[in-house]
């Protein structure tokens, strides 16, 4: 089996070239991938910030849903 030799500079750049089509091309995938990182972000927020306050009795939730609060 023969074996290459690339330098740095050559495979830093075919990097930067493939990684910058694969942006280009799956830009879409790349999009929903983001977004859902962001909404387990906020999700996890949400339920942090939900431990720190008081619980909420079943008639006041049900308040709210009616639009009652």
């Amino acid at each position: 089996m023969a074996q290459t030799t690339i330098d740095r500079e050559t495979l830093k750049q075919t990097l930067k070239e493939a990684l910058t089509e694969t942006l280009h091309e799956e830009r879409e995938f790349l999009h929903d991938v983001f977004a859902e990182v962001l909404e387990d972000f906020t999700l996890g927020e949400a339920i942090r910030d939900g431990l720190e306050t008081p619980q909420a009795t079943r008639e006041e939730v049900f308040n709210v849903l009616e639009g009652q609060a």
